[in-house]
């Protein structure tokens, strides 16, 4: 027989009909190195940020020790199982250079697009320029079905911090069943069926969008600058709902670790703690198996906004108005009430490691092969501090990246986390961010 290949089906009969039976992902199917498909298709690296608001307790959060062996604090403690796929970041900062310091807002910016913005605050702003996320879709989320995938925890789809430059916010999906519905309903192709046939329809589709190209060229020779502008970027988004028709047209590549999950059941919505973690799992599960399915490298979730309203059931104070108005207990050193979220925010992240990380993929794991960029707007809520912002970076890039250690940056810009991530994935720049958040210095201690 020729050589076997994650297609090949296993033939024979049964009371005189043919059967097939598929087969898992075995050693055979994987080159000597385990990090390919024998076929030599790679295992693709993903691409994530995970956001927490208002922050933590600086002395209860940043590891003392520098290094590969870093001590975990207590509110650090829930990663300790990963601690060799997490590095933390400290002492990177948001360099305001004069501009006001826009509550829950400038922090955010400054490590998500490497910006201090002008404008924007607890309810949200705009952005001076793409989000990260935005730079890195472009670059390995063109071949898959969705660019990038948003989801958020409590409820409103407004709470995002995936934005094209401007107000052009990419909303988040709140409702684990709408998510399950839009990544596996009837448009989804599974990369592991044999057969595939286009469907007529989506061809339909695509052909109609792509018929307005002369009208657009037209409108666009009419227009004034900043109308422009703000028709460039509505098309911009007509150009990616195009690529993505067209994928559906393609047939998908295969995706050993591609597993359909079942529809999740209808679940309650909203800012209560227990039902946000709930809802954070629920999505968390849908979005890795997207990623492992191929239908996108790229995600970004939100555990709540900045200026965050997760609360207690049963208690009308926030997350939010604890961090400025509980006072700080003399003998703990922290405000009790409001550590409960941050210590609970660090519970979450963790578990949307242990999903990616339980999912196998080659010699290793679909975390293993993912980098997800973890931050919050503030140090200390309080204050609204954006002095040492909190930044972790989970996985290894599919061996492209140093992890598991705690690497201070001495006072200089978060954007050069940023920088260092676009380098690893391998896009073209040597330069990011703007004004004094510019940087041409990525962290050397996490290239491979």
């Amino acid at each position: 027989m020729a050589k076997w290949t994650r297609r090949n089906m296993l033939g024979g009969m049964m009371r005189g009909s043919a059967v097939v039976v598929g087969l898992p992902l075995l050693d055979l199917f994987l080159d000597g190195n385990g990090e390919a498909l024998a076929a030599g298709t790679p295992i693709p690296t993903r691409f994530g940020t995970w956001f927490w608001g208002c922050g933590v307790n600086t002395a209860r959060w940043f590891p003392s020790k520098l290094g590969p062996d870093y001590d975990i604090k207590e509110e650090l403690r829930p990663i300790t199982p990963y601690k060799d796929k997490v590095s933390v970041f400290s002492n990177f900062n948001c360099v305001l250079d004069g501009k006001p310091n826009l509550v829950h807002w400038s922090g955010a910016m400054a490590t998500l697009s490497g910006t201090c913005p002008e404008k924007g605050g607890v309810a949200g702003g705009t952005a001076e320029a793409p989000t990260i996320d935005c730079l890195v879709s472009d670059h390995i989320g063109k071949g898959t079905r969705f660019r990038s995938l948003e989801v958020a925890c409590t409820g409103q789809s407004s709470v995002s911090y995936s934005m094209r430059a401007g107000s052009t916010v990419n909303p988040s999906e709140v409702d684990p069943v709408k998510l399950y519905r839009r990544l596996f309903g009837a448009e989804f192709q599974d990369p592991n069926k044999a057969d595939f046939t286009p469907d007529p329809k989506i061809m339909l589709r695509q052909s109609v969008l792509s018929s307005v190209k002369e009208d657009r060229d037209e409108l666009m020779r009419s227009l004034g600058s900043a109308d422009r502008q703000r028709v460039d970027q509505y098309f911009t988004s007509v150009r990616q709902m195009e690529q993505q028709l067209g994928q559906l047209l393609e047939k998908p590549a295969p995706a050993d670790a591609c597993v359909v999950p079942k529809e999740p059941g209808a679940v309650e919505l909203g800012p209560t703690w227990d039902v946000a973690m709930n809802t954070h799992d629920l999505l968390g599960q849908l979005l890795v198996m997207a990623l492992a399915c191929n239908q996108t490298r790229v995600f970004n979730m939100a555990l709540s906004i900045a200026g965050s309203n997760l609360r207690k059931a049963g208690d009308p104070v926030s997350f939010h108005e604890l961090t400025h108005e509980e006072p700080v207990d003399e003998k703990l050193g922290y405000q009790p009430k409001a550590t409960f979220f941050m210590e609970k925010s660090m519970e979450t992240f963790a578990n949307m490691l242990k999903i990616m990380d339980s999912v196998p993929e080659g010699d290793g794991t679909l975390l293993d092969h993912s980098l997800v960029l973890a931050t919050s707007e503030s140090n200390f809520a309080k204050i609204h501090s954006v002095e040492n912002l909190p930044i972790m970076v989970a996985g290894r890039a599919g061996g492209k990246w140093k992890s598991g250690q705690h690497i201070s940056g001495n006072g200089d810009p978060s954007s050069r986390v940023g920088l260092t991530i676009q380098q690893v994935l391998g896009m073209p720049i040597t330069s990011w961010g703007e004004g004094a958040m510019q940087t041409s210095k990525p962290v050397s201690e996490v290239m491979v």
